[in-house]
C-alpha cells in the first residue's frame, strides 16, 4: 500500500532585503544595494521558488523586507510570472510590504493584475523629524499619496505601519499621528513600540547617552493607541495589531482555536501565532516545516551564489524536539488578545497547558498578568504590555 505524501505547505514568506537605505531602528537583514544584485536576487529567488513549488500551495504569501516596493516593475513581473508558472497563484492573502516613497501606479496596477490583494505600508510617524529622527525615506506627504495611489488601484486591504515611544515623540506628537492615521480609514493597523536592538544606531545612541527611554510615557502611550483604535472601529486581536471585522454580528474564526478574530486580520501572520508551518524563501530568511525549523544565509551574495549552483541557501536546520515546539507555540499564541483555548492547544501540539505549564500560568495569574479558566488561558490587558516576559516563562 503506498504512503499518502504530506499535504502541501499553505504559507509562504518571501524576504526582499534591499532597502534604499537602513533606517536607525532597523535590525532585520537589509542593505542598500546596486540594480545588478537585485537582478541577480530575482534569479535566485526563482530558482528557490522552483526547489519548494512542489510542497506549496499558498493561501498566504507575504513579501517582507527590507523594502519589497523598491523592486522595480521588470524585476516584480518576473517573480510574478514565476509564481503564475509554478501554479502558485490562487492564495486568499497576499500581502506586499511597501514604503510610501516607493510606491507607484503602475506598480500597483502590476501587483493587482497578479493576485496581490494586500499591503502594508511602512509609515512608522505622521511627523517629518520624527521620519528624519528614524532615517526613513519619505515625507509625510508622500504617506497620503502613496495612500489614494493604493486606493484608486483597487487596494481595499491596506495595513499601516506606526512606531511609538520613539526618542523625542510627546504624547501630543504621538494622539496627532494617529488622529490623521485614524482618518485614513485603512482596514488594519500595526503599531509598534520602538525596540533598542544591539548592532542598530539607534541602540549606539541610546547606550552613549544622547536620549533616555521614558517607560511610563512608552505605557501612556500604549493605552492611548488602544483607546483610539477601539473608537476608530478597530478590533485589537494581537498585542500590536487591529483590525477592522467586516460582518455587522459576529467575527470570523482563527481557525486553529475557533475562537473570534476580526475578518481583516492578518491570516499570515495568524498562521506564525498559532504554531502553523511555512516556506521561508530569501536571505535570512527562517521556516519551519513538519518540525524542522530553517534559516537562509543573511548574506545576499551568498544566497545568489548557493542557488545559482542549484542548491537551497541554508545556513542551519534543526529539528525540535515535540515540547520545546508546544513551548513556543504557546509563546508565540499568547501574543493574540484570545490565548490558548486548552482543547485546542492540546489538538494543535498534543501536549496539556495544565499539565506541563500549570505552574507557569499560576505565577502569571497570581501578578495579574493572565487568567485562567475552565476552557482557556489568555494574557490579560496588563499582561500583554509585558507579553515577551511571560512567553519566556514557557520555552522549554
Amino acid at each position: 500500500m503506498l504512503e499518502s505524501s504530506p499535504a502541501p505547505v499553505t504559507s509562504l514568506y518571501v524576504h526582499v532585503p534591499f532597502c534604499a537605505q537602513k533606517c536607525e531602528y532597523c535590525a532585520f537583514y537589509s542593505e542598500a544595494s546596486s540594480g545588478e544584485l537585485i537582478n541577480r536576487y530575482v534569479a535566485a529567488l526563482v530558482r528557490e521558488l522552483e526547489i519548494v513549488a512542489h510542497d506549496l500551495k499558498p493561501k498566504t504569501i507575504f513579501f517582507g523586507g527590507g523594502t519589497p516596493s523598491i523592486l522595480n516593475l521588470r524585476q516584480w513581473e518576473t517573480i510574478l510570472r514565476a509564481l503564475e508558472k509554478l501554479n502558485l497563484f490562487g492564495a486568499e492573502e497576499f500581502t506586499i510590504e511597501s514604503n510610501p516613497a516607493t510606491v507607484s501606479a503602475d506598480k500597483c496596477k502590476l501587483l493587482r493584475d497578479f493576485g496581490v490583494n494586500r499591503i502594508s505600508m511602512g509609515v512608522q510617524s505622521l511627523d517629518e523629524k520624527l521620519l528624519e529622527r528614524l532615517g526613513r525615506i519619505h515625507s509625510r506627504e508622500q504617506v497620503f499619496k502613496s495612500f489614494d495611489i493604493l486606493r484608486r488601484a483597487g487596494f481595499d486591504n491596506v495595513n499601516l505601519d506606526l512606531m511609538f515611544a520613539i526618542p523625542t515623540q510627546t504624547m501630543d506628537i504621538w494622539r496627532a499621528t494617529l488622529n490623521e492615521a485614524m482618518a485614513m480609514q485603512s482596514e488594519h493597523l500595526s503599531s509598534y513600540e520602538v525596540i533598542y536592538e544591539d548592532d542598530t544606531p539607534l541602540f549606539d545612541q541610546l547606550q552613549a547617552g544622547e536620549f533616555s527611554v521614558d517607560e511610563n510615557l512608552a505605557c501612556e502611550m500604549y493605552e492611548e493607541l488602544i483607546l483610539r483604535s477601539a473608537a476608530a472601529g478597530f478590533q485589537q486581536y494581537e498585542i500590536a495589531n487591529f483590525a477592522r471585522d467586516t460582518r455587522s454580528t459576529v467575527s470570523s474564526l482563527d481557525a486553529r482555536t475557533q475562537t473570534p478574530v476580526p475578518t481583516l486580520a492578518c491570516k499570515h501572520n495568524v498562521n506564525y501565532w498559532r504554531g502553523g508551518s511555512y516556506h521561508g524563501l530569501g536571505p535570512s530568511a527562517t521556516g519551519y516545516v513538519r518540525g524542522v525549523r530553517t534559516k537562509n544565509w543573511s548574506n545576499t551574495q551568498l544566497y545568489c551564489d548557493q542557488l545559482e549552483k542549484g542548491k537551497r541557501a541554508i545556513e542551519s536546520s534543526e529539528e525540535l524536539s515535540p515540547l520545546r515546539r508546544a513551548g513556543e507555540i504557546a509563546a508565540f499564541g499568547l501574543r493574540m488578545n484570545t490565548g490558548w483555548p486548552f482543547a485546542d492547544f492540546l489538538r494543535t501540539t498534543g501536549f496539556d497547558l495544565r499539565r506541563e505549564w500549570q505552574i507557569e500560568m499560576e505565577k502569571l495569574q497570581e501578578r495579574g498578568w493572565a487568567k485562567i479558566t475552565d476552557g482557556r488561558f489568555h494574557l490579560t490587558h496588563q499582561g500583554l504590555r509585558f507579553a515577551d516576559a511571560a512567553a519566556e516563562m514557557f520555552l522549554r
